[in-house]
């Protein structure tokens, strides 16, 4: 047993839940259902192409300026 990451949040009106290690993505009504959906696809994913025991991955952060504030900070 593995014990991944799911990053779910909010896109219109679905919850899309990801799971970084894995690159796999799922959606539903729901948060219990995008995650239910994440995980079904996650174990159908790893059947073809399982995780190798020396994959940990690297979680940053970094920043970003918008083009709007670029935008509207040059007039």
């Amino acid at each position: 047993m593995s014990t991944l990451t799911a990053v779910i949040y909010k896109d219109e009106d679905l919850y899309v839940a990801e799971c970084p290690q894995v690159g796999t993505v799922s959606q539903g009504e729901t948060i219990e259902e995008a995650l239910a959906n994440l995980i079904e696809a996650t174990e159908l994913y790893l059947e073809e192409f399982p995780l190798t025991t020396n994959s940990h991955p690297i979680i940053t952060t970094f920043e970003i300026t918008p083009k709007e504030v670029e935008k509207s900070a040059k007039v």
